[in-house]
């Protein structure tokens, strides 16, 4: 009788692991979507930026999370299939994946948390220098149109502030027309607008581009980050559940093989 009841409750324990297992994939399967998604997010939305920074860091966490995310989509519908199936070869392939994927998210979140340490130092020491001596530069004009779009999308001029330019290898050539900033400066974009330097002509803004860049790419690195790790996290639950149900259906394969 106390046997009857052992087996009861094991083959109980196993179709809630079975059907918990089964949920846990379709929502990890969404979550792959969720990363997949903030890695696109980040190098579509102000990726030109990517021209002005010194170091790939940024782009390579954000290409991380995208080939996370598409592992983590594949891999939980195999979970849901493998689940189904009970089969515990495709469990162990399935549970390796996991671990597999775990480390990739971890690498992405750990790129990010440790760039966005090191973000205002490359921001001071390298914007400054590709914005003074790059813009308007012949075989630059990937860095010019990046700067351009800067200044215009947050409202800013210069690294620090718009007295910035005056040191600029554009504005001391023939080619700037006597224009003290960058016609991107302006707040209402005319023809040789950036002969005037008036804050009621250009943006004024404390801190300059520096400031304005640096929290937007920290709050990406944020996000990068805590969607990283946070999946990968919950990773670790899956597989913890995955192992639970592999050694559930070992056992019943061991009673199985002993009873015959």
């Amino acid at each position: 009788m106390g046997s009857l009841y052992k087996d009861e409750q094991d083959d109980w324990i196993t179709v809630c692991l079975k059907y918990l297992l089964f949920v846990f994939n379709f929502l990890f399967w969404m979550g792959g979507g969720v990363v997949m998604g903030v890695g696109i997010w980040t190098l579509v939305d102000k990726g030109e930026y990517l021209s002005l920074l010194a170091s790939s860091t940024f782009a390579v966490s954000a290409y991380i999370l995208i080939l996370a995310g598409g592992l983590v989509m594949v891999t939980g519908f195999l979970g849901c299939c493998a689940v189904i199936r009970e089969q515990r070869s495709c469990l162990s392939t399935y549970f390796s994946c996991l671990l597999l994927i775990f480390l990739i998210e971890l690498v992405a979140g750990v790129l990010a948390y440790v760039y966005y340490q090191a973000l205002s130092e490359e921001l001071k020491q390298h914007l400054s220098k590709t914005m003074m001596e790059n813009y308007a530069q012949p075989g630059k004009e990937s860095i010019t149109q990046s700067v351009d779009r800067l200044q215009q999308d947050f409202k800013c001029c210069g690294s620090n502030n718009s007295f910035d330019w005056a040191q600029s290898v554009y504005i001391k050539s023939m080619v700037a027309e006597k224009r003290l900033v960058p016609d991107s400066c302006c707040k209402t974009i005319t023809p040789k607008c950036g002969i005037r330097d008036h804050p009621s002509n250009i943006y004024k803004v404390e801190g300059g581009c520096i400031t304005k860049l640096e929290q937007f790419l920290a709050d990406h690195l944020l996000i990068i980050g805590a969607v990283g790790i946070g999946v990968a996290c919950l990773q670790l639950v899956g597989a913890v559940l995955t192992a639970c149900f592999i050694y559930l259906l070992y056992k019943e394969e061991e009673e199985d093989f002993s009873e015959a």
